[in-house]
């Protein structure tokens, strides 16, 4: 018999043992006028001498996380998952049911504690009890303390065990909580009207990239989980609601990494009479706003660099830096005009070892030089600007320049975080657009944009010039938290079954 087995085993014994005293096994309430935490940040500086006159009487309750017995004392310490309180339990302060139930208690059970609070001879603060109460047994035993819990796929699958032995997980998703918080402030501040939009559609749209299907039964029709909000946002912008965003969750049915997970959150919010110039300055301010709310400071760790998000944040166009880096990759001069033709530009892709699909026209090929032989490098925010129109089909072109359109993807920490354009609004070359993308999916390309009627009628009834920018909150969490990997800062991210499951 294995020693979980044994221990599990005991732990019952000791539950049915509590019963007998007279307590539940499962109590409905405790009330407490005390959280551990308010306990800790209340009383943490205070004298031996302060908490005696007057003596501070509290009711408590957490997961006992530790245990030490002497004789007919013991210390037990106890967690709320933001701190952790010492309990001091004395044969003579407590009833003989109370102490005959001390003795039964496991690393892991919930209990209220009742006693006043006082500083030990070794200066820790903790509670003397004068009553206690049983909550909760805790059958299978915790990860050994000294270790935690460091298996990556438990951790993962379990979180409500990472939770429980790891407490900076918990600092994590309160850093992931406040950031939220504070772009939602941020942009309330400045007009912003937040709004929901429909996570089920009829056309996949807003964005390139694989959809989830469903099905209706009662209207008997296919939906797709959504892969962005943007055009029902845009929508509105049609509809006269000029400064628009929504915190949201998106769907895409595409690959598992350190960086993406097939749900994800997204902000993405449009600003009429705007471009994507404006809109660089924009999120400049907005994260350094962000970064300084939530961490106090503008420079934060990640990895082995330091980030600094205090801006100005640097700019390159995407053409000129691809034909940059492939001149220094080739020790030959690579033109940007160049990676603006087909025949060359693929000729460069293949020197480089740089995919170049088939059918793939120069923008997308000049796209892939600079996503493979850039992404790496941009640890600092970075913009990113003026891409081609082939993989922009609902960006605003350049007035001089139709084969570039007006937009920018920001990088941080070697990865994008952020993605804008000044929106296209003309309906007639927003059908054009999307037509060129109905003839790249007949030729293959499954991420290709649907044709969406509805959207190109509501821009027939006119929509302002407006720029629009979609921010990933994951990625961003990742870069203040310095977590590796994007299922740190997802609370239960999307994990591939095990074979006993």
């Amino acid at each position: 018999m294995s020693s979980e087995v044994v221990q599990t085993e005991q732990r019952k014994a000791n539950l049915e043992a509590i019963t007998r005293l007279g307590f539940a096994a499962y109590p409905n309430k405790f009330d407490t006028t005390h959280s551990v935490s308010d306990l800790v940040e209340s009383h943490h500086d205070k004298t031996a001498e302060q908490l005696e006159a007057p003596r501070v009487e509290t009711t408590t309750a957490g997961r006992i996380v530790s245990i030490r017995s002497f004789g007919k004392a013991s210390f037990v310490v106890l967690s709320d998952g933001r701190s952790r309180l010492q309990v001091y339990i004395r044969q003579d302060a407590l009833s003989e049911r109370d102490y005959q139930l001390s003795k039964l208690l496991d690393i892991g059970d919930q209990i209220g504690v009742s006693g006043h609070l006082f500083r030990t001879k070794t200066n820790e603060l903790s509670v003397w009890a004068s009553a206690l109460q049983f909550l909760a047994k805790c059958f299978l035993p915790l990860p050994e303390k000294w270790h935690g819990l460091q298996d990556v796929e438990v951790r993962y699958r379990q979180r409500y065990l990472d939770l429980i032995v790891n407490p900076d997980v918990r600092r994590v998703f309160e850093t992931r909580t406040n950031t939220i918080t504070a772009i939602r402030d941020y942009l309330k501040g400045h007009g912003f009207l937040e709004v929901e939009t429909p996570m089920m559609q009829p056309i996949a749209g807003g964005a390139l990239a694989r959809p989830f299907v469903t099905h209706h039964n009662a209207l008997d029709m296919k939906l797709y989980l959504r892969i962005a909000p943007e055009l029902y946002l845009k929508r509105l912008t049609v509809g006269g609601i000029e400064r628009v965003f929504e915190i949201n969750r998106n769907f895409r049915n595409e690959g598992i990494s350190t960086q993406h997970n097939p749900e994800f959150t997204m902000l993405e919010f449009y600003w009429a009479y705007v471009d994507y110039q404006r809109l660089m300055t924009f999120t400049e301010e907005l994260l350094t706003t962000v970064a300084t709310q939530v961490l106090g400071a503008t420079q934060f760790p990640f990895g082995e660099h330091t980030i600094d998000m205090g801006g100005p944040f640097r700019r390159l166009s995407l053409r000129d830096a691809a034909a940059e880096k492939a001149s220094e990759r080739l020790g030959v001069p690579v033109m940007v005009e160049e990676l603006r033709a087909l025949e060359t530009a693929r000729q460069i892709a293949g020197k480089l070892g740089v995919d170049a699909p088939k059918g793939a026209g120069a923008g997308k090929i000049a796209s892939n030089i600079f996503e493979a032989l850039w992404e790496k490098d941009l640890v600092q925010p970075t913009f990113v600007y003026d891409f081609p129109t082939e993989v922009s089909p609902l960006s605003k072109q350049r007035p001089d320049d139709p084969d570039t359109v007006e937009r920018f993807e920001l990088y941080i920490g070697g990865f994008e975080v952020a993605n804008a354009f000044s929106e296209l609004n003309d309906p007639v070359e927003q059908r054009r657009r999307f037509e060129s993308q109905l003839a790249s999916r007949a030729a293959g390309d499954q991420e290709a944009h649907a044709m969406d009627e509805d959207y190109v009628r509501a821009l027939e009834y006119g929509m302002p010039p407006a720029g629009g920018e979609g921010i990933g909150i994951d990625r961003l969490v990742m870069l203040l938290t310095n977590s590796p990997s994007i299922r740190d800062v997802i609370l239960f991210p999307l994990l591939r079954p095990r074979a006993n499951e």
